[in-house]
């Protein structure tokens, strides 16, 4: 056992780190036994015919090409072109990293359109169990949601737990981009919420590109709730390890690569996500500025330095998020490194008040939101930090809140 970014552990932590070890390892087993049987992948049949899919003479571009080549491949075959292929090919298309980012937008909503049909129906199902049912209907409901308002969807894959990404503002003009990554228990059920809005991914980005707008009207500005990669279910081993976190990190990379123009890109990752920007950062787009983690169960690495990034490193904790209480240690291949806001791990620690809680630092009217609304402007000089910790991290200073 080794203690990350810590002197030493004392022997009462590393015994509740041991005693964290057999409750994830016993939760885990009940968490895997909760997942409900879902609908087959639609994407499968989706992907087969894309692979065999064909315009005039050229052949359709693997999936997993680059996203310069696939921007090279949409702007040959021309935009009448490229909107019948988003409407045979939606589910292939909406989540092409490279495509055009209006033309996802098309394909995200045809293919939603027809997810939220087949739900409707299987809810209709008499062959379903009630569980069968209601889980339909939630799927529904979250379809018709994602359908209202004209809400730009970049991402969206209705297989198994589901998938999505939605942007705020025009990420085609905006001089400042912004990514929001989510942590555990996050997929198409959990992107949004009526009760708990700020907590959701689309609650936290839409908050976060309200208040930049707030603090700076006009601002060319766009952020991106990014539900695109899977996350662990409860407190398990999942959660306790980096397994999902490299995957995650993998879909991160492509995301940011296919992201039109070279604006500044800020990623503000909560809680497991914190895991993923960590895993993520040495191979990092050089236009990511900012990584900012709130609620982090650590990044994978004992400080700041071991991020191998070039990008300013912030950090945020409230009074009461119970991820304080988790010890940073390693035992048998789980934990997640140093705590980002300890002195020792090097990065800015900016202010939290008012926010609450393990979800609540993207809240109106809490410090951590204003804070992250800063960074994303790259007002740096404006950001509050906590004494002793304005200085670290390298990059621009800021305001010291005593």
């Amino acid at each position: 056992m080794r203690a990350f970014a810590q002197d030493a552990a004392p022997p009462g932590r590393a015994a509740l780190a041991v005693l964290i070890v057999f409750v994830l390892l016993a939760t885990s087993g009940w968490t895997a036994s909760q997942r409900h049987a879902r609908p087959p992948d639609p994407r499968k049949a989706a992907l087969a015919a894309w692979l065999h899919g064909s315009v005039g003479s050229r052949k359709l571009p693997r999936t997993d090409s680059a996203p310069t080549a696939i921007a090279r491949f949409f702007s040959a075959i021309g935009s009448r072109q490229s909107v019948r292929l988003a409407d045979r090919h939606p589910l292939v298309v909406g989540n092409l990293d490279g495509a055009p980012v209006r033309l996802r937008y098309r394909a995200n909503r045809t293919a939603i359109s027809r997810a939220l049909a087949d739900a409707r129906e299987r809810v209709r199902d008499p062959r379903l169990t009630v569980q069968g049912r209601h889980e339909a209907g939630r799927r529904a409901h979250r379809y018709a949601s994602l359908l209202q308002g004209g809400r730009q969807v970049l991402a969206f894959d209705p297989a198994g737990r589901g998938r999505a990404a939605e942007v705020f503002g025009d990420l085609s003009t905006a001089r400042r981009v912004s990514v929001v990554v989510p942590g555990s228990d996050t997929d198409l059920d959990t992107f949004e919420s009526t009760r708990r809005r700020y907590s959701a991914p689309s609650g936290m980005a839409g908050s976060l590109y309200r208040e930049a707008r707030r603090l700076e009207p006009g601002a060319k500005v766009a952020v991106i709730a990014w539900a695109d990669y899977t996350t662990p279910l409860g407190v398990g081993v999942d959660a306790a390890t980096g397994a999902l976190a490299a995957g995650g990190a993998v879909r991160l990379e492509r995301l940011l690569g296919a992201l039109p123009g070279r604006s500044p890109v800020s990623l503000f990752c909560h809680s497991y996500g914190s895991v993923v920007c960590g895993v993520a950062a040495p191979r990092l787009d050089g236009r990511v500025t900012d990584i900012a983690v709130s609620g982090s169960p650590g990044m994978r690495v004992d400080n700041a330095a071991q991020l191998r990034t070039g990008a300013r490193v912030w950090a945020a904790r409230d009074r009461d998020d119970w991820i304080g209480n988790v010890p940073h240690l390693e035992f048998a291949g789980l934990g997640h490194g140093g705590d980002p806001v300890s002195p020792a791990f090097g990065a800015r620690v900016v202010g939290s008040e008012r926010a609450r809680g393990h979800s609540g630092y993207f809240a109106p009217g809490t410090g951590s939101l204003e804070n992250f609304a800063r960074i994303a402007l790259g007002r740096y000089g404006t950001v509050e930090c906590t004494a002793g910790n304005d200085r670290t991290a390298g990059g621009a200073g800021a305001r010291v809140r005593s």
